[in-house]
């Protein structure tokens, strides 16, 4: 909204009042395109405000995981301190669980970086590939974001942020990581490329709608 500078004591009197009016409606209407979603992990809750207005695409589909309680129950699978932690996309015994949905669109490019506690898809080399994977950044990831549009520069879209519950995700980002020398990783059976997995699974056990 742009702002109307008054000439004059009366007129600023006047303008401004009605300034104040005319904020609500876009106040509301900002309001109602931010959804707040609770994550609750073994290590701690936090809450991830998805912005619908920036990522359409990647908000409703997000969401939709969300709704059919696709995030239950699965881990936060790759770990790095310094970086990000990845999860949405395997169990506990590190057993891919199959979207229930196809690729969607890259939205890299609404202009929303890869700061410290903003939350984007994760995705493979092709632009256009997330599904249901997700990550929070723990520094902030400049190198992610856009910065053209072919594949070298596209980076990754960012959705949301966590709003809550930091404290939680940086707890996440420590936990010791296997391969490495964690008693757990001795016997972990890992997946073909798979690295930076927690010794002890960090579970989100449930996500969910805040009310």
């Amino acid at each position: 909204m742009s702002f109307v500078r008054a000439f004059a004591a009366l007129a600023a009197f006047v303008l401004l009042p009605v300034a104040a009016h005319a904020a609500e409606p876009a106040k509301a209407q900002a309001a109602a395109k931010t959804t707040d979603v609770v994550f609750e992990t073994s290590s701690g809750n936090f809450t991830i405000r998805v912005n619908a207005e920036k990522a359409p695409v990647s908000a409703e589909n997000f969401l939709k995981y969300v709704d059919e309680g696709f995030y239950n129950g699965l881990v936060f699978h790759r770990v790095i301190n310094g970086f990000m932690v990845q999860g949405g996309g395997f169990t506990p015994d590190m057993k891919q669980k199959a979207p229930t949905r196809g690729a969607i669109k890259n939205e890299a490019d609404n202009g929303l970086k890869n700061l410290r506690g903003t939350v984007a898809m994760a995705r493979t080399s092709e632009v256009n590939s997330a599904t249901s994977q997700f990550f929070v950044n723990v520094v902030d990831n400049a190198r992610l974001d856009f910065t053209s549009a072919d594949a070298r520069g596209y980076g990754y879209a960012v959705f949301g942020e966590v709003i809550a519950g930091m404290d939680t995700v940086d707890k996440i980002k420590a936990v010791q990581t296997c391969p490495g020398n964690a008693p757990q990783c001795a016997t972990m059976q890992l997946p073909a490329g798979m690295r930076d997995v927690p010794a002890q699974p960090v579970v989100i056990t449930k996500a969910y709608r805040k009310k």
